[in-house]
């Protein structure tokens, strides 16, 4: 006779009465084999993606117009809908869904449209905020722009101008008194000990679809690179 005990649920109900009233305690009880404890994600180079992302409702059917400046951009790195919305619209993912909140392992981490170095894993520390956030950027790689509501500074790749963040200063959580708030879709991580990918700028982006060729003689490249 198969015991009764190996059909009691994994969560265990404790009744009692007092004084005429119910006082319920409910007790979780973890199933063998299942740990709450999470997953210790410094042991992974690369984690899984898992941002969640706030979607896009003003999508629109593209017109021509959309269309042919979409194909005057530069190759950038192929992105999905949830980076584009990000990285190109200026979109956010929610707090603590990002897969570098939490990341801590020797490397770089590199733009995910253009491949160009932004960060240092020296500078990276744990703010609490639901970001990953570092207190320095390596140099030349950023840059700067204000909010249309004047409140925030946003930061973006410096090459390809893709969306990051925002930047905080005065915060008091490192000496360095300062926390790029990042998102975790819109850069990538690059292990210590591993080469670089190579990056791609605006001008070696469009040459694939440069028409016009270079006239001898006058030493000048007739092709502009695309606007940022």
């Amino acid at each position: 006779m198969q015991s009764i005990f190996a059909k009691l649920p994994s969560i265990l109900t404790l009744g009692a009465v007092l004084g005429g009233g119910g006082v319920l305690l409910v007790v979780a009880a973890d199933p063998p084999g299942n740990s709450t404890k999470p997953a210790d994600s410094t042991k992974s180079d690369e984690p899984k993606e898992t941002a969640k992302v706030i979607p896009n409702r003003n999508v629109q059917n593209k017109t021509s117009k959309d269309k042919k400046k979409m194909a005057d951009e530069p190759e950038y790195n192929k992105l999905n809908p949830e980076e584009r919305w990000v990285i190109l619209n200026k979109g956010t993912e929610f707090a603590f869904t990002g897969k570098y909140t939490d990341h801590f392992v020797e490397g770089t981490y590199i733009c995910k449209r253009c491949n160009a170095p932004l960060y240092k894993s020296d500078d990276k520390f744990h703010s609490g905020c639901g970001w990953p956030a570092f207190d320095d950027e390596i140099k030349n790689s950023i840059k700067r722009e204000a909010d249309a509501d004047g409140m925030r500074v946003e930061i973006m790749c410096k090459n390809c101008g893709g969306h990051l963040g925002h930047v905080f200063e005065g915060e008091q959580m490192t000496k360095k008194n300062s926390r790029h708030c990042v998102n975790s879709i819109s850069i990538k991580f690059v292990p210590k000990g591993k080469e670089l990918p190579k990056v791609i700028t605006a001008e070696k982006a469009g040459e694939a679809s440069k028409e016009t060729p270079k006239k001898e003689g006058d030493g000048k490249d007739n092709t502009s690179p695309s606007k940022k």
